[in-house]
């Protein structure tokens, strides 16, 4: 049975329009339309996984989700996706230090909602065959990222980098196959407050190209023009 996922959304239409979606890759599904009974089914209830409008009737999403991490008991706690304003950065900001694994912002390609959506449950243990994944390692063919020992190697050999080095490829292996933004690793790897060149990603993207894929002839980071980068799992 497919992973249980939580739609809070009040826009009848666009969670309907999602629910099918989900509906069509195997998952099971539940709406809420306002903030209130979100809350209620989610403390409940047994999830693998909240998509979290912010403007929400009755309590906001944000509210929802602090109470959520409040009263719940941890092994209980769904991770959290958050549906945002195109420019509400204050509140993706809030959202992500009050528990939420990810944001999306409207409108979005229902492509990169489903794509988010399987490496949060895949980094949350839904459906992960036994063995296969450990905790703390990221994989990407011959090269290992084990973040409990801040090492990253590449076919047994040692790949020096630095933290934020470190933290950028880590970035992009947790979110394999999703094109992340040059703001969105920024804010990752350097943190919201961040006052500096405007092409640090774009810098630490090429470190890592040099000491990797130069090294390996192997083509591991991927530009996608005008949005941002990618690892991709299928290369």
């Amino acid at each position: 049975m497919g992973a249980h996922i939580l739609i809070v959304e009040d826009e009848e239409k666009l969670a309907r329009f999602v629910e099918l979606e989900l509906e069509h890759e195997g998952y099971t599904v539940s709406k809420s339309l306002n903030g209130r009974d979100a809350l209620a089914m989610i403390l409940t209830g047994s999830y693998d996984l909240v998509l979290l409008d912010i403007m929400l009737p009755g309590l906001n999403g944000l509210e929802v989700l602090r109470r959520m991490q409040k009263e719940a008991r941890e092994a209980d706690t769904p991770p959290v996706i958050l549906l945002t304003a195109r420019d509400a950065v204050m509140d993706k900001v809030s959202g992500l230090d009050a528990g939420a694994v990810d944001y999306i912002t409207k409108p979005f390609a229902i492509e990169e909602l489903l794509a988010r959506i399987r490496v949060a449950l895949k980094l949350h243990g839904h459906g992960e065959p036994a063995g296969q994944q450990e905790e703390g390692i990221c994989r990407w063919g011959k090269l290992i990222l084990d973040d409990k020992r801040h090492q990253v190697k590449y076919d047994g050999a040692e790949v020096t980098v630095t933290n934020r080095e470190f933290q950028m490829l880590k970035t992009l292996l947790e979110n394999m196959d999703i094109v992340l933004s040059r703001d969105v690793l920024l804010e990752k790897v350097c943190g919201y407050h961040y006052v500096g060149e405007t092409n640090v990603v774009d810098v630490y993207v090429r470190f890592l190209r040099a000491k990797i894929d130069e090294v390996y002839g192997v083509k591991m980071i991927q530009t996608v023009r005008g949005v941002g980068y990618v690892i991709k799992s299928g290369d």
